[in-house]
This record gives C-alpha cells, sequence and structure tokens, in this order.
C-alpha cells in the first residue's frame, strides 16, 4: 500500500507553505499573539475567498471543495510549522466535522457556507471545570424550552471562544448528550479570553444563562458525534504536532552546523550529534504515525480510534522532546525571549495537554484494543 502524497497534495503543501511564509512569519505572530482576537481578520479573509483553505474538506454542496482529510493533514501539518494565529482548527476541524458527522441537514445547510467561505468563525464548547475528555466531562444542562433549549452552566479552554460567530455546545438533556448550536452573540452569554502560556492558540471560558440554543442532531445522541470528532481532531493536532517537530529539528541543525565553538561546528560533537539524530528519529517516526492515521480520518475506517489514540500520544511527546532539546542546543540563546524557540516549546506543552495527555491516550488505547 503506498502512502506517499501525490503530486497535487505536494503542490497544495507548497502553495501553503509559500503562502504562511509569507503571512505568518515570526513578526507575525509574535504581534497576533499579544492581541485578544489572536488573528488577522484580513488573512483570515484570504485563507477563505481566494486560497478556498476553510471550504478544504467541507462538500462542494455547501460550498466547499470536496478533498480529503489527507488534504486537511498537508495544510495543518505546514500550519504547525509556522505556529499560524488564526481560529482554523476551532472553525475548519472542530466545529466542520461536529457539523459533518451530526446527520443533521439543516444545520449542515445553515453553518457549513459560512465556515467555506471564511465569513463564519466556529468552535465546540466541551470541556468544563472538572478537566476531563470523556462522555461524563459534560454535565452542563438544557432543558427543552419549546423548540428550541435553554442551555445553563460553565465550559473551559474553549478554542477562540471568545470570537467565534457559532459555538456548538455540548450539553446534556434527559435523553442524554447533545449538541446544541448557539450565537457567539447569545443573549445570557458570558465570553472571557483565557491567560494561556501559548499564546499563540487564544482560549475562552463561557458562562451560559438561559442561553437558547437548536439542537444539533438527535437528542442524546451527541455523544456518538463528538467521540468521532474528538479522534479526528486528535488525528489533525498530530499532524500540526509533526510540522511544528519538523521546523524546531532543521532549526537545531542549522543552529549545530553554524554554532562554531573551540575551533569547530558544535555539530561536530558527539553530544549534539545524539540529539540530533534522535530528534530526527523521533519526528520521522511522528510523521509516520500521523500520515497513517490521517488516511484512517480520510476512509473513517474501523481502525481511527485506536490509530488516532496512537497518534496523539506519540506525536504529543516527540514534539515536545523535540521543541525542548531545540533549545538544549542553542544553549543561553535559547532560552532568551527574542529567540523564537520558546514559541514552539509552548506551542508544544500545549498541544501536549489539548484532547487528553499521551498517558490519557495510552489508556484509550488500551481499552479500545482490549488490553
Amino acid at each position: 500500500m503506498n502512502f506517499a502524497f501525490s503530486e497535487e497534495q505536494e503542490e497544495l503543501r507548497k502553495v501553503v507553505r509559500d503562502f504562511l511564509d509569507n503571512k505568518s512569519d515570526e513578526a507575525t505572530v509574535r504581534e497576533l499573539m499579544d492581541t485578544t482576537e489572536g488573528y488577522d481578520p484580513a488573512v483570515w479573509t484570504q485563507m477563505g475567498e481566494q486560497m478556498g483553505l476553510q471550504g478544504l474538506v467541507i462538500p462542494e454542496e455547501y460550498g466547499g471543495s470536496g478533498y480529503s482529510f489527507v488534504e486537511l493533514i498537508v495544510v495543518l501539518e505546514e500550519m504547525g510549522r509556522r505556529l499560524l494565529c488564526a481560529p482554523y482548527f476551532s472553525t475548519v476541524v472542530l466545529a466542520g466535522q461536529t457539523l459533518l458527522h451530526s446527520g443533521d441537514e439543516d444545520a449542515k445547510k445553515a453553518h457549513l457556507p459560512g465556515i467555506a467561505s471564511g465569513e463564519t468563525i466556529a468552535t465546540v464548547a466541551y470541556t468544563e471545570p472538572n478537566g476531563r475528555w470523556d462522555e461524563s466531562a459534560v454535565t452542563m444542562e438544557a432543558t427543552a424550552d419549546g423548540s428550541s433549549y435553554k442551555l445553563n452552566g460553565e465550559k473551559l479552554y474553549v478554542l477562540d471562544g471568545h470570537t467565534a460567530d457559532l459555538i456548538i455546545t455540548a450539553a446534556r438533556t434527559s435523553a442524554g448528550v447533545s449538541l446544541f448550536a448557539v450565537a457567539g452573540d447569545a443573549d445570557g452569554l458570558t465570553r472571557t479570553a483565557l491567560s494561556t502560556m501559548d499564546q499563540t492558540r487564544k482560549q475562552a471560558r463561557l458562562e451560559y444563562s438561559d442561553v437558547s440554543g437548536t439542537l444539533i442532531g438527535t437528542d442524546g445522541g451527541g455523544w456518538d458525534v463528538l467521540s468521532m470528532v474528538l479522534d479526528l481532531a486528535a488525528v489533525a493536532l498530530a499532524a500540526e504536532q509533526v510540522g511544528g517537530g519538523q521546523e524546531v529539528l532543521e532549526s537545531a541543525v542549522q543552529y549545530a552546523k553554524d554554532r562554531v565553538q573551540f575551533g569547530r561546528p558544535i555539530g561536530s560533537f558527539q553530544a549534539i550529534k545524539h540529539k540530533c539524530a534522535d530528534m530526527l528519529l523521533e519526528v520521522e517516526s511522528a510523521k509516520s504515525a500521523a500520515y497513517y492515521a490521517g488516511w484512517c480520518a480520510a476512509e473513517l475506517n474501523d481502525e481511527l480510534p485506536s490509530v488516532a489514540s496512537l497518534a496523539k500520544a506519540y506525536c504529543s511527546e516527540a514534539y515536545f522532546h523535540a521543541a525542548a532539546e531545540n533549545i538544549q542546543i542553542h544553549g543561553g540563546i535559547g532560552f532568551t525571549w527574542e529567540h523564537p524557540a520558546h514559541l514552539y516549546f509552548k506551542r508544544a506543552k500545549s498541544s501536549e495537554l489539548l484532547f487528553g495527555d499521551p498517558t490519557y491516550h495510552r489508556e484509550l488505547l488500551a481499552q479500545r484494543i482490549g488490553i
């Protein structure tokens, strides 16, 4: 079986890389991460209207391009490489995939065209103060109120929750976990941007007080959708981590060639050689895991749940180790605010914890394969 990318996919990678090199360089990332919104609306519009990135995996009938998850993996890897500051992951991966797999035709028609065009920023509000990622984590209550529902409770760590136009919220009805479409400016919704370690990916606290929500899919069928979306999100995040890992690997190797100490490049010293070799091995292995998981996600086959957890656990540790070793190889300058190494280190740490840390996913993997 051949898992190599096609010529078209490699061309997509080149186009996205050139775009991000221009629009998401280090200076731009530093500028945007200091803002409350955390993204550039002009670039976001350009991504949607000219590049078609937001609609990449949305079917043509809803205004998208109809590509597979493999193409999304390519794009996310490049975004991870450049630490793109934009609500792409929350909108396209979380909200977009939730709508696509909800089985709710009305919700798809109502929201997917806006996402595909870049007009709608969307996210999924799932985690709560308990900090868990399983079904029991959802304790927010939703009560029927005529044709809609009233939501009460609190959501934490919501990616781009303070800027989203559409917030797909997980809450419990008498039938179980259900999903609801909530407008970003809904009455009774209080949105607070959180201070986070990784400033390149914005998060928010959302407080609901009798907030009106429209049911997406079936009442009580939300967890079936969410569990699949969380697997897809784990795969997507693994691809991002691979991109970041490759970038810090290249940065470390280049510095090892350039930095001269005792009359020779530090890359000629055995200790540095070993560090770079270990980083290369881990990053290449992470690529294999992420790419295979991306293929499983595109096929939506039976392997997806186990492979998603495997990829998330391995890529998280590989990226974090590579980001940490990059700082070590750079020495004193690697610890400074002026050097970009800490930006990747913080992204690696936050990504490691997002959707469950490696320990959680190894436990999940063990359960899924029956160990």
